[in-house]
């Protein structure tokens, strides 16, 4: 019946990635613009660091149980209807978070909220994996994520004085809605089964393992200091105006890398760029040590060159991470389970950062977020070694 509605983009042209894209991205928007939720409960609501900090984790770890729940359903539902529903239920939730003022409910309504909206995602990443040059398919999403989340992180943080935290919801409301619009321009994507090939099930097992691992280490690093990066430049006696800007502009560079993810694939395999890429992740994160270095303005400023750095090799790295999980199976099983590790990263960061940063202890948390990036680069290799040989 969609069909003879809607035109329906071909299955594996660029217009399908793209609104592929927003669906996978739908569920969890707030991850891009988390920075300006964050300080936005501080600033609006009067959130200690902890709290904002929790809400921010509850929001993640409720996506991570959905995202799990997601890597069971994939293979058995009508996704197309479960997305319409599940899309609708985000923009309840979000409605009901524009009115609680208590820590407590924002946290027990933002893991409702991510239950929901990491099921969408998982959904999101199965159906994904089902199309050819999957690595693609993630380069448009992060460039997409990165490229609205800039948006969001120049102008959000600006409208919470006037407009409180609504305004932060009512983005995430927006969202959800123009994805709505989008859902029936999709093709079906039926599942189709396919192994990797060259490995036993043990050794696909042990490798689905580590890319696994891989990309929760990578996605605690990063998420841990984004959900300070404003408190972090606020520490180092930046103003507001100056990060919010740093912010969304070196969003908007980001897009370098998810780009890159487009135009290379796996023209020159996996270890190697993404080794690499991995290593200046570490080095920009441990810039962010000498933030308050700005010898001439924003064009020399420490904070301005870590972020663009930090935000390329970020979309250049998760896109291929994703990819890897992906690549083990096309029912879109795997890719849901990569999306489940990636949420318990993202969910992990700020939730031990919010312990242990306390009253400002920014470097401390830079230096543990550098650590599990190495971690991320000794488990990446193995799995990347073996899809580069296939």
């Amino acid at each position: 019946m969609t069909r003879k509605i809607f035109p329906v983009a071909a299955p594996n042209g660029e217009i399908a990635r793209v609104l592929l894209a927003f669906l996978a991205t739908a569920g969890l928007f707030y991850v891009n613009i988390m920075p300006a939720l964050v300080d936005g409960l501080i600033e609006s609501l009067g959130f200690s660091n902890r709290d904002a900090g929790l809400v921010g984790a509850a929001n993640m770890y409720g996506a991570a149980t959905g995202a799990l729940t997601a890597v069971f359903l994939v293979k058995h539902i009508n996704w197309r209807t479960v997305a319409v529903a599940l899309l609708f239920g985000l923009i309840a939730i979000d409605l009901t978070s524009m009115i609680l003022t208590s820590a407590n409910a924002l946290i027990g309504t933002r893991f409702v909220h991510g239950c929901v909206g990491g099921m969408l995602v998982g959904i999101g990443f199965a159906v994904m994996s089902r199309t050819t040059k999957v690595e693609r398919t993630f380069g448009y999403l992060l460039t997409i994520q990165f490229g609205l989340g800039g948006l969001g992180l120049m102008y959000l943080p600006s409208l919470v004085p006037e407009f409180g935290t609504k305004a932060l919801f009512m983005s995430l409301i927006a969202f959800s809605t123009v994805t709505l619009m989008m859902l029936p321009f999709l093709s079906d994507y039926p599942p189709k089964e396919q192994k990797v090939e060259g490995t036993t099930r043990t050794g696909s097992i042990k490798l689905i393992a580590l890319a696994l691992l891989a990309t929760f280490f990578f996605q605690a690093a990063n998420m841990s200091i984004f959900a300070y990066v404003i408190g972090i430049g606020r520490n180092a006696m930046l103003e507001m105006d100056f990060i919010s800007n740093v912010l969304g502009v070196a969003a908007w560079i980001a897009i370098v890398g998810s780009v890159l993810v487009i135009l290379l694939s796996t023209r020159f395999g996996r270890t190697v760029p993404v080794g690499i890429a991995i290593v200046l992740t570490a080095f920009s994160l441990w810039l962010l040590h000498f933030s308050d270095i700005k010898p001439g303005g924003w064009e020399t400023s420490v904070y301005w060159w870590s972020n663009v750095l930090w935000g390329i090799t970020w979309a250049f790295v998760i896109s291929y991470l994703l990819g890897m999980c992906s690549e083990f199976d096309t029912t879109g099983q795997m890719a849901a389970m990569g999306g489940f590790a990636s949420k318990m990263g993202l969910a992990s960061g700020p939730a031990i950062a919010a312990l242990m940063v306390g009253d400002n202890n920014y470097s401390l948390l830079i230096n543990m977020s550098v650590v599990a990036l190495i971690l991320c680069l000794v488990v990446m290799i193995i799995p990347a070694r073996v899809l580069d040989r296939r």
